[in-house]
């Protein structure tokens, strides 16, 4: 299932770590770079890869957020709703979001374009609202922010 590419990067990690189990984190977002998310078949992969135990790769990527076990958008919107983004809004940026780009929390856009996730706590109570998308935060947010932040997410 990975390619030539992707098995010399897993390989070229593996080989830096005394023990194959220090290599599955990283792996692991390998394979879901390659395939968006963490199917049975790519955790397959990574298990056979590393020679690891398939139910250890499979309870390391259920235990971690930044893994997904479902398919998702082309770009994942992490949206803070803890207490500081929720007293300064994020409840309605939400909503915004919901309906300007068609995605409840949990879903994907009817485009394919974005999945919504409400995290707990991004860290940025100071300058809150706060999301990420994919890798990228973005804080001191309004309706308006967000909509040109997400005009660059084609």
């Amino acid at each position: 299932m990975f390619n030539e590419t992707v098995l010399k990067e897993i390989n070229d990690i593996r080989v830096k770590y005394p023990d194959r189990r220090s290599a599955l984190l990283p792996s692991l977002y390998i394979a879901q770079r390659e395939f968006g998310w963490l199917s049975h078949e790519a955790m397959l992969c990574v298990s056979k890869t590393l020679n690891l135990p398939e139910a250890e790769v499979r309870g390391t990527a259920s235990f971690y957020a930044m893994f997904k076990n479902k398919p998702v958008g082309r770009h994942v919107i992490q949206l803070c709703t803890n207490v500081s983004c929720m007293i300064l809004g994020a409840e309605k940026l939400v909503d915004f979001i919901g309906n300007k780009y068609g995605v409840q929390p949990g879903g994907i856009s009817q485009d394919g374009r974005f999945s919504l996730v409400i995290m707990e706590c991004i860290g940025a109570c100071g300058t809150a609202p706060a999301m990420l998308v994919d890798t990228d935060f973005y804080d001191s947010l309004t309706e308006k922010r967000i909509e040109e932040i997400l005009e660059g997410y084609k």
